[in-house]
């Protein structure tokens, strides 16, 4: 018989503004010796006072540690749950999540998903029983995919790298009308600008690698959720599969929990600024960012974000094909030629040739991930260097591959020639 899930059901609001939160929540002043910042605790084990009998919470580090305990503890404020468990990576805390799906569970998710996300979904929870769904459409035919062994429905919001938004409500109410939870993965907004439990999601998960770490130093994983029962089962895997992270990965983790406020916000604003120069570009075919008025799901991000931010996320298409994709890469002075995201300097890639390469050809295209198709994650720098970075690098990535010819034929002052892929 299938239990519905009640939607309703979030934490009260917090008592503080998310800035406060930032800075406090899990930031306990150190008793013996008045530090206003956490000491870390290397220590892999603890003394007991007898057989069985530890001095106080903590007897071996793999199974807790007080830097990985106020980690979660200040993530899980910010994301207004009850719980939260860290990993040893992005990919770890979704491989925890499908591990704890009983062998012959089926999954849906949205098609356009992180290419580590999706090679998991195809070559490793295949390997352990669990199928996947995968559509492009979710909101729209979700009910056609569940099955009466459907336990997951699995959203990016926004997706990556197309930055498409799922309306997280919508397809929750769904879900949990046939008794399936729905996990959202929230590294492109972090929790400062969304805050998926509250749209009735069970589960957010994070790459804390990205915007919550935000310094490009730490690789490292979350879940968040309320579920008394979820903790127990996510807890005694993280435990049992020792997927951790460190000590000092959680303390600098948490030290750049504390200014994440400030840095999402200087983000969203610097990719605004250049979303707005792309969208004026006669170089550019279209921009994917949720931001801009022109977004096919403004109305989503103005309901789900905080004060409709856009975030610092945002892809383009190039005119001119892979090869002005590569040389504008390569030609940007500021923007740096990596793979992540979320760091407080702006880099920029291919995501058809980088991060999600291992996907097939037809797959990618079918979901807009094109060869011409580049990604942009705007650090805190000043908009106006990126702004004039971006413009220069089209401008002779175009001349350069050939591309100037057909391109000074086009208009795109007022966004005609110029709009967000289907």
């Amino acid at each position: 018989m299938t239990v519905p899930i009640d939607s309703t059901e979030s934490n009260p609001s917090p008592a503080h503004g998310f800035g406060t939160l930032a800075v406090h929540a899990g930031s306990p002043h150190d008793p013996s010796t008045g530090a206003v910042i956490e000491p870390i605790s290397l220590s892999t084990t603890y003394e007991q006072t007898a057989v069985g009998q530890p001095i106080g919470a903590y007897e071996y580090s793999r199974s807790s540690n007080p830097n990985r305990d106020n980690f979660e503890k200040a993530v899980a404020a910010l994301e207004n749950a009850k719980y939260a468990l860290a990993f040893g990576s992005g990919s770890a805390a979704t491989a925890t999540i499908l591990q704890s799906l009983a062998q012959g569970s089926h999954v849906i998710s949205v098609s356009d998903v992180y290419g580590g996300t999706h090679r998991y979904f195809t070559r490793v929870a295949k390997a352990h029983g669990v199928t996947v769904t995968f559509t492009p459409q979710i909101e729209v035919d979700i009910a056609e995919h569940i099955r009466d062994n459907t336990k997951l429905v699995w959203i990016e919001s926004p997706s990556n790298p197309t930055l498409r938004l799922v309306d997280i409500r919508s397809v929750a109410e769904a879900a949990h009308a046939r008794g399936v939870a729905v996990v959202v993965d929230n590294t492109f907004l972090s929790p400062y600008i969304q805050n998926p439990l509250e749209h009735g999601a069970d589960v957010v998960v994070h790459s804390v690698t990205k915007y919550i770490n935000g310094h490009s130093d730490v690789v490292m994983g979350l879940a968040a959720f309320n579920s008394d029962e979820l903790r127990e089962r996510l807890a005694f895997l993280q435990n049992a599969c020792g997927a951790v992270p460190s000590a000092f990965d959680c303390w600098l983790a948490h030290r750049g929990v504390k200014t994440l406020h400030l840095r999402a916000k200087q983000s969203s604003a610097n990719a605004t600024a250049v979303a707005e120069a792309l969208e004026a570009s006669p170089h550019v075919i279209a921009v994917n960012y949720p931001g801009l008025i022109s977004h096919p799901h403004r109305h989503i991000a103005l309901r789900q974000h905080r004060d409709g931010m856009g975030g610092g996320m945002l892809s383009f298409r190039i005119k001119g094909g892979r090869a002005a994709a590569e040389r504008f890469c390569q030609l940007t002075r500021i923007y740096t030629l990596a793979e992540s995201l979320g760091g407080i300097e702006s880099l920029c890639e291919l995501p058809s040739a980088m991060t999600h390469a291992g996907i097939p050809r037809d797959q990618r295209e079918a979901v807009g991930v094109f060869d011409d198709l580049v990604r942009l994650s705007s650090g805190i720098e000043e908009p106006e260097d990126l702004v004039q970075d971006i413009e220069q690098a089209l401008e002779r990535a175009v001349k350069e591959t050939g591309a100037a010819d057909s391109t000074a034929q086009a208009t795109n002052g007022n966004g005609v020639a110029n709009g967000h892929m289907a």
